[in-house]
Formats: C-alpha cells, sequence, structure tokens
C-alpha cells in the first residue's frame, strides 16, 4: 500500500470514529486549511532572518505539527472533492513549468504575467 493511501485510510478512519464528516464539507476544509496555515504564519510573524533560524531551531516541532495539520485537511479534501492530489500536483507543475519558462523566471519573483 502506498504511502498516500495509508495516510487516507488513517484520516478517514479518525475522522469516521468520531462522526466528524458532518463538519467536514468542503467550505468548513478550505476554512480550516486556512486556519491552520494562518497559525503556521504565526511562527514567523515579526521574524527577521535571524531569528526565525534561531526559532525554528527551538520550536521546530510545534511547526510541524502546523504543517502536518494543513497537510491533513489538504489530503482530507482533496479525497472529499475526489481530486487525487498527487496528480493534481504533477498536473499543475506542468501548468507552472509553462508560465513560469526558465529563460524568463530563473532568479526573479515576478509573476508570470509580468515577465
Amino acid at each position: 500500500m502506498s504511502d498516500i493511501k495509508e495516510i487516507l485510510e488513517k484520516i478517514r478512519r479518525f475522522r469516521d470514529e468520531r462522526d466528524w464528516m458532518q463538519f467536514h464539507d468542503s467550505k468548513n476544509m478550505a476554512v480550516s486549511i486556512i486556519i491552520e496555515a494562518s497559525e503556521l504564519l504565526e511562527h514567523f510573524q515579526w521574524k527577521n532572518k535571524e531569528e526565525v533560524e534561531k526559532y525554528v531551531k527551538e520550536n521546530k516541532e510545534d511547526i510541524q505539527d502546523e504543517i502536518a495539520d494543513i497537510a491533513l485537511y489538504l489530503f482530507e479534501l482533496a479525497d472529499n472533492l475526489e481530486i487525487n492530489l498527487l496528480d493534481a500536483m504533477k498536473k499543475k507543475i506542468i501548468k507552472n513549468e509553462k508560465k513560469y519558462p526558465v529563460e524568463k523566471a530563473r532568479g526573479r519573483h515576478t509573476k508570470y504575467n509580468k515577465l
């Protein structure tokens, strides 16, 4: 069994044992992803590069937990919508390669429509 299928089964089992599917509609899952992303962002707020590096070393587990929360909600949302997340990511990378050709985008942070 692939790691993705295994984690999806664990997510479903955790949710279903608690009868939480009733709360896990698409809107609420998307909102939860943003909330967790905001909690991740709090770890970096108001810190300069040096402070971030020190903070990350001292708080790696807390940061890891926030990243995991985001991933768990994202994987569940994709699963609930019958979207194969890995396939979607592969397709998006191909789209991004077209939007950001190396010869135009290398070393630049300019948005694709301004390249």
